[in-house]
């Protein structure tokens, strides 16, 4: 089974996500700030990782995207932004660390099973 790190500091969000999720026959971890998420995706080393840009702590979502890029056993997981900041600006910087794809909040569950589904290998 594929595995999910989702990295959110909002518990309501890692709620929502995990439940559009969950039916698609992921294994979903969850991480609630920046350190945590990339001790998690060191530790895990999930097909993917769905991480919100704006968290509390000493790491936001692109030092934590940057790192994970930079990391040489995790610079093929695929990174999924999250965030409710939509300016061109803003998706270029995403673009700057390595994301591989950007979701706007607030975004549909069908479009979060679309982006996951379309960046994950198939397979076992």
């Amino acid at each position: 089974m594929k595995s999910i790190l989702i990295i959110e500091d909002q518990p309501d969000i890692r709620r929502l996500i995990r439940w559009a999720l969950e039916f698609e026959h992921y294994a979903i971890h969850e991480a609630a700030n920046g350190a945590a998420g990339l001790e998690a995706a060191r530790n895990l080393k999930p097909d993917l990782i769905l991480l919100d840009v704006m968290m509390p702590g000493d790491l936001d979502g692109l030092q934590v995207c940057a790192a994970v890029k930079a990391d040489p056993v995790l610079a093929h997981v695929p990174v999924v932004l999250l965030t409710a900041r939509a300016q061109d600006s803003d998706r270029e910087a995403g673009q700057r660390v390595g994301a591989n794809a950007y979701l706007v909040k607030p975004f549909s569950p069908l479009a979060l099973i679309d982006t996951v589904n379309s960046l994950i290998v198939p397979g076992p």
